[in-house]
């Protein structure tokens, strides 16, 4: 691990910040129902129901909002509060997602934050802790890979 993480720029991030919000938290809830929706136990979903979560990415300056509804995460329009907010810079969730990194770990040097429910956020962390979830492969997303499944796809048809 290196001794100082990998941070957008300050004028990237800024130009990542004007983006419209709702958008992005619809392809993230998109993504986040593909890898946990139906692996969350009915006792952590009925914990999780009509609580609003906040993801901030902050160094992209990007907000992710959203709930879990019924059985499925659905994103929400900003609001001025949400129940937890968690919050790192997007080299540290990328490490997170591909668990090369701890939570604690991030936690207690002060590269993730968690502010609101205490115990909705011990719930998110233990949740994610022990769900048997496939490591993150950045490499699938190359855009040359990309290309060559598509290409294989459209062969298929």
């Amino acid at each position: 691990m290196s001794a100082t993480p990998l941070l957008i720029p300050p004028q990237a991030g800024a130009l990542l910040g004007r983006l419209p919000a709702y958008p992005g938290s619809l392809l993230f809830v998109g993504a986040l129902n593909l890898a946990l929706a139906k692996r969350l136990a009915s006792d952590v979903a009925a914990m999780l129901s009509g609580k609003k979560i906040r993801l901030r990415v902050t160094d992209a300056q990007w907000t992710f909002d959203f709930e879990w509804r019924t059985d499925r995460f659905v994103a929400c329009q900003k609001s001025a509060e949400a129940d937890l907010c968690i919050s790192a810079s997007a080299h540290d969730f990328v490490r997170l997602a591909r668990r090369q990194e701890d939570p604690d770990t991030l936690f207690f040097n002060r590269r993730l934050t968690m502010e609101g429910d205490t115990e909705l956020g011990l719930l998110v962390k233990n949740t994610m802790d022990a769900l048997e979830l496939p490591v993150l492969d950045l490499d699938y997303f190359r855009p040359s890979l990309l290309l060559k499944r598509w290409k294989s796809r459209r062969a298929g048809l």
